[in-house]
Order: structure tokens, then C-alpha cells, then sequence
């Protein structure tokens, strides 16, 4: 990219500066192709022509001060250490940190106590601690809820309609007969009767509607404990997936995995960990359902939603501590009062009902008129009792509906809430790439420099050494927009070239807190290597096998597979030399195979350095 804008007339010291600096990290001389060899060279010519300044020019002369240093006098080496000195801090940190491979072993050795106190100094700065895992938080995917159910009232308005026709006609009935048989009577009895109608709809309407969503509520509770998978109280609670190969049981069981993980995190005061596990386990089943409903789609991760997951298990505990955690138990729960007046009303209902029809019936000319009276009452009873039930029906969907309309906006304003705090957190807390970059080579400084006081060695005596920098199962991996994946775990592995042959220390390194358990240490004669050879598969990513002439083969994963996280705009064949080159991997092979190729010889070609002086420390 540099140097397309250098062809683009974007050209001066500064960018011509990084441009060499970006051609030379974790690269050596030899390393480079005939071609990259050229354009370093019309560089240094072309360096010739600028106008001097006091920052970059003179700091990519020292650039090319240094390419030219091996097989070169004591006094040369210590005068272009001087110019480096000299420099200002940012162009010298910069020459120091990525021309690493290419200063030679006097070189090194000069600066050697001075890189390891600036990695000493930077390996925790800027709260790398508390950070890094933050770079491994996924972009959250925005908040969402499950939208309430269509109304179904519509579908019983025609049978309402016929019911309540026929109630009309059987009361009109009973109540003209009534008024004809005895005026005065009829009409108190029918002022009773529409009085007692009305408050026992009243009231009824509330007992049918609570009634019926108390049930649906707890139906739902059952049914989603039903399906959920029970708990072993003495297994440790499942961490939520973010590292290595994908989990294979499925996405809905990813969630309810982090659910568990979450809900037992998310303890309330009074609770052990398996006993709110068991008093959460609906309430935790029907959130699952309803996460895994509206996130299930084919390019999402649990980890992007775990952020919601993590918020609903808080607000499980919250809402318990307040009393709210079957919220629906109390506010569906109808009032002794109200059950008592509904029923007060319908008995004086049924009564007076039965007073108007025997007032109807009794006025009657006939006995056939007082059979048909007591007919019609029955009709009247039956049709009015469908007609109540179904008008019950539609007044409790469209309540339900304006209810379940109004706690989704409520959820949806607080999800959405939530998504913005975390997203802010995310953008304010995570480190960028640079940092993650940064830590990494300090802690490989650290790594190298315990590595030759264990095996009392000075860079006098490193003819060679390149650092592999490799994923360490489990892990969780993440990287930003055009950058190499970065891992929670590393595997550093050290191979140093001496006269003696090949040394190679390899230690993992927990990232965040910068911890290095132990170490592996294995020797071998430059005959001992026979060949190198590189696997590429799609599926498993690249591996490194150094074939031994006397053991086995040694396989070493560089990296994984990443086809399947490519973004659209994104190349594989780029992204993965990308991360070919961000784990030392053209040097290390290259490296090795000359080593296997031609043996103790290598040493001459490539020790350009004289032996050091009598006295000389490291």
C-alpha cells in the first residue's frame, strides 16, 4: 500500500522511511526477493535527492547504515550505534523494534539491555490486563425482542355475531312478554337484570382475562422447563464459545449453554449457585427460546449476543431481588373481591332472569304460551352463555395485545439501552491492533531474553535465531479490518542458530496477563534436519513438519483455518499470508531450510560477524 503511493507521487524521507521499515519487519536480508532487493536500493539512491530534514532522513540512512553493517569493522559498527542513538525516540524505537532479524549479533548485543528494559516498561502499559480481553469481545449484534402475536379477536366476531343474535331475539322475547304480563314488575326485574349483567361483565372480564393469561404464562414456563436440559450441579458451568474450532451442537444449545454460564454467574443474595439454577430454570429456558429465535441466523455467533444474555441474567437477578421475577404470578392474581362480586352479580342475574320468565310466562293466555316461555328462557341461557364466552374471548386477546405491545416497547427501550452502554464500553476499552502488537513483541523480548540467561548465551554466540509465534489451544481468536488474527493464547517458539546447532525453546503465553507456565527445550545437530516441508488445507489452515533423520517427524500448526470468517470484501490467498507473515513463518522456514539443506556449511555463509573481542560482555 506504501508503495502504491509512492507510484502515485506520494513520495518523501517519512514515506519512504516506513516503507522500508514495513519491508524489513520480521524479516531478514536474505530473506527478501531479488526484485525487493532492487527497490531497497533505487530507495537509497533516491534518498540522495531529498531535502534534509532533521527527523527522516537521517533515520532511514541509519536504516541502510545498518543493511550494510555485516562483516563490517568494530569501530563502523559503533558508528552507526551512535547515529542510531542520536535519532529521535520515535524514528529509533521503530528502527529498533522491526529490524530485529536484520542487526547483526554485535548489534544486538549493544542494544540488547536497552530493548529488554522498553519491553520490561511497555509489556503492561496502557491496563493491558483489563483490556485485552476486550479486543476478543465480537462486535455485538443490535438489540432486538420478540414482537407480540398477531391479534386473533377477528376470528371470532361472526360467532359473536350469531350468538349474541339469537341472545337478543330469546331476551326481547322474555322481556316483551314480561312488560305485557305485569308492566311494573317486568321493568324492575329488567333494570335488575341489566345491572347485574353489567357488573358481572365487569368483573368477569377481569377474572376471565387473568385467569387465562396466568395459565398461558405458566404453560409456557412448564413447557420451556420441559424442553430445557437439566443442570448437573457438580459440573463446572459451561463458559460461553469464543475460541478454537466452532462448537457443533448447534446454536440453540450454544445458547442455553451461555444462559447457564450467565444465570450461574448472576447469583442472588440467598441463593446458591444450583438452587438458582433450578428456581431460574423456566424463566432462563423461555428467555433462551426467545434469544435463540430471533439470532438464529447462519453468520451469527453466541458470542455477539452474549452481551443481551449476560444483561438478562442481571436483570433476572435484579428482578428478584425486587419481588419481579414471576411478576406475571401477581399481576394476573385476581382479587378475592372481584371473584366474589362477579359471582354475588351472576347469581342475581340468574335469579332475576328466572323472575322475568316466570312473569312472562305466567301472564300467558295459554299452556302452550308457558311451554314456549320456559323454552326461550333455556335458549336464552344457553345462547347468552356462548355469547358471553366468546365475546370474553376477544376482550381478553385485544387486552392481551395492548399489554404485550406495551412490555415490548418496554424490553426493546432497555435492550436498546444496553446495547448502546456495551458498545460504548467496547469502543472506549478495547486495545487497538497496534497495542495487541506492541504487547506481543514485548512479551517475545522478555521470552528470548530468559532464554539466554538460562543458557548463559550472548548475542556473540547467535549466529541466527527467528521466533514462530503460533495459536495455543483453547483460545479465542479476534482481529479488526484488514489486520492478522489475534489469539488470547500464543506458542512462542525460539530457534537460535549457534556453532553448536539448533536450540529450539518453546513456551506458551496466557496474553492478557502476560504469564509463561513453563518451557520445552530441545536440541539438535545441523545434520539432524533432512527436510522441512509446508501443508496448506482449507480445512485445518498450514502445518510445519521438520523431518528429523534420526526420530520422527515434528508437526507444528502454524495457523487455522479462517476461510469460513472471511468477510465479504476480504481475499483468502491476502488474508492468510497476512497471517503467514504476522507469525514469523517466511523467516522461520526459510530459516530452517537452509539449515536442512545444507548443514554445518550454513554456518559460514551466514556468520558475516567476526568473533568478538576477549573482553566483551553482553
Amino acid at each position: 500500500m506504501i508503495w502504491d503511493a509512492i507510484t502515485h507521487n506520494h513520495d518523501g524521507p517519512q514515506i519512504r522511511f516506513h516503507w522500508t521499515l514495513a519491508m524489513l519487519s520480521k524479516r531478514a536480508h536474505h530473506d527478501l526477493s531479488a526484485e525487493e532487493r532492487r527497490q531497497l536500493d533505487r530507495t537509497r539512491d533516491v534518498m540522495q535527492g531529498y531535502a534534509e530534514d532533521k527527523d527522516w532522513k537521517p533515520g532511514l540512512q541509519v536504516v541502510f547504515d545498518l543493511l550494510a553493517l555485516p562483516g563490517k569493522a568494530d569501530s563502523e559498527t559503533a558508528a552507526v550505534l551512535k547515529r542510531l542513538g542520536d535519532l529521535a525516540p520515535p524514528q529509533r524505537d521503530l528502527i529498533v523494534h522491526h529490524l530485529d532479524l536484520v542487526l547483526t549479533s554485535r548489534t544486538k548485543a549493544t542494544l540488547w539491555a536497552e530493548i529488554c528494559e522498553l519491553a520490561k516498561a511497555g509489556q503492561f502499559r496502557g491496563d493491558r490486563s483489563l483490556r485485552v480481553r476486550y479486543y476478543f469481545e465480537p462486535d455485538p449484534i443490535g438489540a432486538r425482542t420478540q414482537p407480540p402475536a398477531e391479534s386473533t379477536a377477528f376470528r371470532y366476531r361472526p360467532r359473536l355475531a350469531a350468538w349474541t343474535g339469537l341472545f337478543v331475539v330469546a331476551a326481547g322475547f322474555l322481556g316483551i312478554s314480561a312488560v305485557i304480563a305485569e308492566p311494573l314488575t317486568a321493568i324492575v326485574e329488567l333494570l335488575i337484570a341489566l345491572g347485574t349483567g353489567f357488573l358481572a361483565a365487569r368483573f368477569g372480564q377481569r377474572w376471565w382475562h387473568n385467569k387465562h393469561r396466568l395459565q398461558a404464562k405458566e404453560q409456557e414456563l412448564d413447557q420451556a422447563s420441559n424442553q430445557e436440559p437439566v443442570p448437573d450441579p457438580a459440573a463446572p458451568s459451561p463458559a460461553p464459545a469464543g475460541g478454537g474450532a466452532p462448537a457443533a451442537d448447534g446454536f440453540t444449545s450454544r445458547v442455553r449453554k451461555s444462559f447457564e454460564h450467565y444465570f450461574g454467574k448472576y447469583v442472588p443474595h440467598g441463593f446458591d449457585h444450583p438452587e438458582w439454577l433450578a428456581h431460574s430454570a423456566g424463566i432462563r429456558a423461555v428467555l433462551a427460546a426467545e434469544v435463540a429465535f430471533l439470532y438464529r441466523e447462519s453468520r451469527i455467533s453466541v458470542d455477539r449476543v452474549n452481551w443481551l444474555i449476560r444483561y438478562l441474567a442481571r436483570d433476572a437477578k435484579d428482578r428478584h431481588h425486587n419481588g419481579a421475577l414471576f411478576a406475571h404470578r401477581q399481576r394476573y392474581r385476581t382479587p378475592v373481591t372481584t371473584k366474589l362480586a362477579c359471582g354475588l352479580a351472576l347469581a342475581v342475574l340468574g335469579v332475576t332472569s328466572l323472575a322475568i320468565t316466570v312473569t312472562a310466562a305466567t301472564g300467558s293466555a295459554g299452556a302452550f304460551h308457558g311451554l314456549l316461555t320456559f323454552a326461550v328462557f333455556f335458549g336464552a341461557i344457553g345462547s347468552g352463555r356462548r355469547a358471553a364466552s366468546v365475546w370474553l374471548d376477544i376482550r381478553s386477546e385485544e387486552q392481551r395485545l395492548v399489554e404485550e405491545t406495551q412490555e415490548y416497547h418496554r424490553r426493546m427501550y432497555a435492550r436498546e439501552e444496553e446495547f448502546q452502554r456495551w458498545k460504548e464500553r467496547l469502543e472506549a476499552i478495547r486495545p487497538s491492533d497496534a497495542e495487541m502488537e506492541a504487547w506481543l513483541s514485548h512479551d517475545k523480548v522478555l521470552f528470548t531474553a530468559d532464554v539466554l540467561r538460562h543458557h548463559q548465551l550472548t548475542w556473540y554466540d547467535i549466529i541466527a535465531h527467528t521466533i514462530l509465534t503460533t495459536p495455543a489451544r483453547p483460545y479465542r481468536r479476534a482481529r479488526r479490518r484488514g489486520g492478522p488474527w489475534r489469539y488470547s493464547r500464543y506458542t512462542l517458539r525460539l530457534f537460535l542458530a549457534t556453532r553448536n546447532g539448533i536450540r529450539e525453546i518453546s513456551t506458551e503465553v496466557d496474553f492478557a496477563r502476560a504469564t509463561r507456565p513453563g518451557e520445552q527445550r530441545t536440541n539438535y545437530r545441523f545434520n539432524a534436519f533432512s527436510s522441512v516441508q509446508v501443508t496448506e488445507d482449507d480445512r485445518i489452515g498450514y502445518e510445519m513438519a521438520l523431518l528429523l533423520s534420526n526420530g520422527p517427524a515434528r508437526t507444528i500448526r502454524i495457523k487455522d483455518a479462517d476461510s469460513h470468517q472471511l468477510e465479504p470484501y476480504e481475499n483468502a490467498r491476502d488474508l492468510s499470508q497476512n497471517n503467514l507473515d504476522a507469525a514469523g513463518f517466511a523467516h522461520t522456514f526459510r530459516l530452517l531450510e537452509g539449515i536442512a539443506a545444507d548443514g554445518k556449511a550454513w554456518i559460514e555463509r551466514n556468520n558475516a560477524d567476526s568473533p568478538p573481542p576477549a573482553d566483551s560482555t553482553d
